[in-house]
């Protein structure tokens, strides 16, 4: 498999952003219409004090992704946090865990 050459310069492997913070992982649920971005899903568990019971949440983002690395819904990526990248994102794909069907 031949590596894609990427002039991105908010890619974490060819560019110069950092990752800080939070790693995790994520599904992608749609690439849209937008140019160098995708919508994921993030599944966590949150305590309920009142009830003392546990509940399932999902929360969706707007990630960038960077040129070198292609994903389609379905997939299982790792993201990380950046600094700001635009008005709603700041959060970018290091990579792909599990291809979708």
């Amino acid at each position: 498999m031949t590596e894609v050459e990427c002039k991105d310069k908010n890619c974490p492997k060819h560019g110069n952003i950092k990752v800080r913070g939070n790693i995790f992982r994520a599904k992608v649920v749609s690439t849209g219409k937008m140019n160098g971005s995708v919508v994921v899903e993030r599944d966590f568990i949150r305590k309920v004090n009142k009830y003392d019971r546990m509940e399932k949440r999902r929360r969706r983002m707007i990630v960038h992704k960077p040129g070198c690395i292609n994903v389609k819904p379905g997939d299982i990526v790792r993201v990380g946090e950046t600094k700001k990248i635009s008005k709603t994102k700041s959060f970018v794909i290091i990579d792909v865990i599990k291809r979708g069907e």
